[in-house]
């Protein structure tokens, strides 16, 4: 059963299990502080593939197998996927998924996909209409920067304020019955925000006030304190993003910064060159089902929520001066027993 509480939180009564996950990344991901927490480290980024497209597919298909291996499950006991990514009609997560024969449900919430799967994946679970789903997520820095900005050829500057694309690929099972300990308890869907900002490599401008707003209603429906939570985390703000979100919090006098952090920042290290940090929808999904749910699971984190944040853009609409709207997703996600 779902109630609602507050505003817009959902309260989900018989909690869905996350019954398996996994994270597939690219080279520079795996050199990155996290890669010894990945399932699948590549050493080539175009997975044998004849296109970063048909390079996307394969990593997300790699994390999806990988979940479902890890769940001692297979694709025939799933009743939905739920995938997305950064490419024109989420051409990524179709081709991942394309062979599967399970019904699919195509998702694009740009950096905040892999948390409004896993939102809307819950509330499928917990009315009935699925028993057992997977969400996805991906992204690819070649075939987003084919899409969005330049040939990788052209060897365009990258601005101090700008994010990486990740390479990488995550994948969550959800299921109505389970024996593990890590349960989905709320979910938040969120609302676009507009502060006017169009500059597309500033998105982290662009989309700190979405999280704001929905961090802040998730805080106050649920009567919680910063505190009450062993991680919030973001993805994928970027050092610029993360910065604002938490100024835009102290003037109401929340203070996040003792358990928050934002995928984007964690992802890479300094010495990488990733500007700002990263992002796209493989960022935050990897880094939710690799190293977040793995420390779940070893019982170093009881209570974590995980807010998904999306740039709401495409290349037409920059190209027109359009500004970009920022979206957050929320899920709480709680481990129970020892």
């Amino acid at each position: 059963m779902i109630r609602r509480i507050g505003q817009r939180t959902l309260q989900l009564e018989d909690q869905p299990f996350l019954l398996a996950h996994a994270a597939a990344v690219g080279k520079k991901e795996g050199d990155g502080p996290l890669g010894a927490q990945f399932d699948f480290v590549t050493e080539d980024d175009r997975m044998g593939q004849k296109s970063w497209e048909l390079a996307e597919g394969e990593l997300q298909k790699t994390a999806i197998e990988t979940a479902l291996k890890k769940g001692g499950l297979q694709k025939s006991d799933l009743d939905l996927i739920l995938a997305g990514d950064l490419l024109n009609q989420c051409i990524g997560s179709f081709l991942a998924s394309m062979q599967s024969d399970v019904p699919y449900l195509g998702q694009y919430g740009a950096c905040s996909t892999m948390a409004q799967g896993l939102a809307l994946g819950a509330c499928l679970v917990e009315s009935g209409a699925a028993r057992r789903l997977v969400a996805s997520a991906s992204s690819h820095f070649c075939s987003a920067e084919r899409q969005y900005r330049f040939p990788l050829a052209y060897g365009g500057q990258r601005t101090p304020t700008a994010q990486w694309t990740a390479t990488a690929a995550g994948a969550a099972v959800l299921g109505k019955q389970g024996s593990g300990h890590i349960r989905i308890t709320h979910a938040l869907f969120g609302k676009m925000v507009e502060m006017g900002v169009k500059d597309a490599n500033n998105m982290g401008a662009a989309m700190a006030p979405a999280a704001y707003d929905t961090l802040s209603t998730l805080l106050a429906d649920l009567g919680a304190q910063p505190n009450d939570f062993d991680c919030i985390v973001t993805g994928d703000l970027g050092h610029v993003g993360a910065d604002l979100l938490l100024t835009l919090l102290r003037e109401d006098k929340i203070d996040l910064s003792p358990v928050y952090s934002d995928c984007g920042s964690l992802l890479f290290g300094d010495e990488q060159d990733a500007h700002a940090g990263g992002s796209g929808c493989g960022c935050s999904a990897a880094v939710l089902c690799g190293p977040l749910l793995r420390d779940m699971q070893a019982g170093k984190i009881k209570r974590l929520v995980f807010a998904g944040t999306g740039a709401m853009m495409s290349p037409t609409s920059v190209q027109q001066g359009q500004p970009i709207a920022g979206i957050c997703h929320a899920v709480v996600i709680e481990r129970s027993g020892t």
